[in-house]
Order: structure tokens, then sequence, then C-alpha cells
């Protein structure tokens, strides 16, 4: 008897989950969006290449 009361709990516990599934209506906002500037970094290559020659330098040193 308790198992059939525990599987009816649970039963009942999807068919509150189930209702009320429709999905929120959006909100319509009236004013217009705001475009970012985004500004595009420059990465000097050689650089890199400088930092990546010290950090193996440093590992072979060890």
């Amino acid at each position: 008897m308790k198992k059939v009361m525990f599987l009816m709990a649970v039963a009942g516990m999807f068919a509150f989950a189930a209702c009320n599934n429709a999905p929120a209506e959006e909100e319509v906002i009236d004013t217009p969006a705001v475009e970012e500037m985004v500004e595009e970094t420059t990465c000097d290559t050689n650089m890199v290449e400088e930092v990546a020659e010290e950090v193996a330098e440093e590992v072979n040193a060890q």
C-alpha cells in the first residue's frame, strides 16, 4: 500500500508540473537597439614569437 501511495504522489507531481507549459509571451520593447562600437585590437606577431622563445629558453634551462 505504501508503494502505491508513493507512486500516486510521484504521478501527481508530474501531473502538476505538466500544467501551464505554455511559453511566456515575449515583451515588445519600443526602444531602438543600441549598437556597440567594438575596436579590433592588433597583435604584433614578432612580439608573440619573442615571448614564446623566452619561455622555451626558460623551460630548457631548468
